[in-house]
């Protein structure tokens, strides 16, 4: 089975690469995840300046990671001279892609002295607004100093992902990653009244599964404007089949962190093994195939009664619990009330044992 994927003459062994975060912090745990068989590698973003962050900062929720963590902990001295030789020496054919942040002088700053190390550039706009102007003159700074791949990551506070994109454009950037983690959000403590694992403003960014269902329309929103623009998925991805789902949508290779946060470093390795697998389940013979796949809209307007298959039902009554119109009842056994049923679908979303179609 085929893995590889490719943009921009960089050569992918398979789509999961790690996202910017915790994980990629030094070279030490850049060459872990290497040798976990990831298909390309992402720093943690390096800045002009070292950052002051609170502790604790990383929260792990049941399917959502909240991190007052800002950028690499490290100096961009000790990445050129320490880390980022390591990596090279380790992993000389794995593409390396360098995340920088944030403003127009530092990218004037870093790029050259990052430029020998790195097969392309992903720039975060966590922090640099929503003008879009801004974010233009930024990535014009960039191209002005490399001739590597960009790749600018999206906040999901900007308000039109095509219009950002039309920018980046302008400004000399390749493609997109999409998206950022969602906040600016919060954790409460209920039992002592208090903000916690938050910056000083009491805020936290959230990522991980629970901003899946973003990420997706965002990748999707950007592919059907720019069609031939690479974009690269992050967000939520926490499988295999969340891997296919993300380059149905349109991208072309795809990142991971928060999951592997939560369930452990582990899933890297797994996902990667699970792909043929998820690949042969589904019908395709490669990634590209994937890939090159359109994504079909069914959508229709008509009413329809839901179907009870009775030996898949358990009786749990969950769906008569959660219907939003009274329509469902149990005769000795599941009935639906045709003048009730709104047919809007969700207790078929719901049924834990798919009985209900």
């Amino acid at each position: 089975m085929n893995l590889k994927t490719s943009f921009d003459g960089i050569v992918l062994s398979n789509p999961l690469m790690p996202a910017s975060g915790p994980l990629v912090g030094d070279s030490e745990k850049i060459n872990y995840l290497a040798s976990e068989g990831v298909g390309g590698l992402v720093t943690k973003t390096i800045s002009a300046k070292e950052p002051h962050i609170p502790r604790p900062c990383i929260y792990g929720g049941k399917d959502y990671v909240m991190n007052s963590e800002l950028w690499s902990e490290h100096s961009y001295q000790t990445w050129i001279d320490t880390f980022l030789p390591e990596i090279k020496k380790a992993h000389p054919n794995a593409p390396l892609i360098i995340s920088v942040g944030y403003s127009k002088e530092d990218m004037e700053l870093l790029i050259p002295l990052l430029d020998p190390f790195a097969d392309a550039f992903e720039i975060s706009t966590h922090y640099v607004g929503t003008d879009l102007s801004v974010i233009e003159h930024t990535v014009e700074a960039i191209r002005n100093n490399t001739k590597k791949p960009i790749y600018m990551k999206i906040s999901p506070h900007l308000p039109d992902p095509v219009a950002f994109c039309e920018a980046i454009l302008r400004g000399g950037a390749n493609g997109v990653v999409a998206i950022n983690s969602l906040g600016p959000t919060m954790k409460i403590d209920l039992s002592t009244r208090g903000i916690i694992y938050a910056n000083e403003s009491g805020f936290v960014w959230t990522s991980g599964p629970a901003i899946k269902n973003l990420a997706l329309a965002t990748v999707y929103t950007i592919k059907q404007a720019f069609p031939k623009m690479t974009v690269i998925g992050v967000g939520g991805i926490a499988s295999a089949s969340d891997v296919l789902e993300f380059l149905l949508a349109g991208a072309d290779a795809v990142q991971m962190l928060s999951a592997a946060l939560l369930k452990g470093k582990h899933l890297y390795k797994k996902i990667i093994d699970d792909l043929p697998n998820m690949l042969e389940k589904h019908g395709f013979s490669s990634i590209e195939e994937v890939i090159q796949t359109p994504l079909t809209k069914q959508v229709s307007y008509e009413t329809f009664l839901p179907k009870l298959i009775e030996d898949k039902c358990t009786e749990c009554m969950l769906c008569l619990k959660i219907c939003p119109y009274h329509a469902i009842t149990f005769q000795d056994k599941i009935v639906f009330d045709p003048n009730k049923c709104f047919s809007c679908g969700l207790c078929i979303s719901k049924c834990p044992t798919k009985a209900i179609v």
